[in-house]
């Protein structure tokens, strides 16, 4: 990955990165308030990289949960991600083992870039994608560090902080919304979402939820497929 790549890749990353520090700074000061220092907030954003889960994490160390109640929360928090990561099955394709790191580094904010970008003309595609990975990690875990050294140098109020990482996700929802060809998706999962919380409570969303917007796209992926090559062609010259 030469600096042409990365030069390529920062742009499209800068509303990660202003995201990235702010919420990394609050995982930082959280870890901080209960008696973790930089090193853990290092290590946990070098190896967990899970903004929700790490947030969860902070909850559970405070209280010492057990290793069983961690795994399965865990589970529960970040089990959209294997959507994710099966419908970046044909981005990842080839990409040798840096797939791995792919996979690992896939956030929401980082599936929300990779899910609509467009290697510029003159970049390798795959060098492209992970170079944009990359970035976001390297974004988390700088405000990572700096949360956690601004908490032990000054000292915070962290309450309300844990906000910050949905606010991101909307503010790139949101733009998501405005450049995408067709809202179907979006508004599939939204009332995919409304429905679940209706039938099972609150509590026990997630799976129903996800398990009905997997099995609608995979019924609707002709329909989206045939309406995004005709886009495509009207927008060819």
């Amino acid at each position: 990955m030469n600096r042409k790549t990365l030069a390529a890749a920062f742009p499209l990353t800068v509303p990660v990165l202003m995201g990235y520090l702010a919420i990394g700074i609050a995982f930082g000061l959280m870890l901080q308030s209960i008696g973790y220092g930089v090193g853990w907030a290092l290590l946990m954003s070098a190896t967990i990289y899970a903004g929700s889960g790490q947030y969860l994490g902070v909850s559970l160390l405070a209280v010492g949960a057990p290793l069983t109640q961690v795994a399965f929360l865990t589970l529960m928090v970040n089990f959209r991600h294997l959507v994710y990561g099966l419908s970046m099955l044909e981005k990842f394709r080839g990409m040798g083992l840096r797939k791995f790191y792919m996979i690992f580094s896939l956030t929401d904010e980082t599936y929300a870039l990779l899910s609509s970008a467009q290697a510029p003309e003159g970049v390798e595609e795959h060098d492209f994608f992970f170079a944009v990975a990359l970035l976001d990690q390297s974004y988390w875990v700088l405000g990572s560090v700096i949360g956690s050294l601004l908490g032990s140098a000054l000292g915070f109020d962290t309450t309300g902080v844990d906000f910050a990482m949905t606010a991101l996700f909307l503010v790139i929802a949101v733009g998501q919304w405005k450049a995408a060809g067709s809202h179907l998706p979006a508004l599939l999962g939204g009332a995919a979402t409304v429905a679940s919380l209706l039938l099972v409570g609150a509590e026990d969303m997630l799976l129903p939820a996800l398990a009905i917007i997997v099995i609608a796209l995979t019924l609707l992926r002709p329909r989206l497929e045939d309406r995004r090559e005709r886009e495509e062609e009207k927008t060819c010259p």
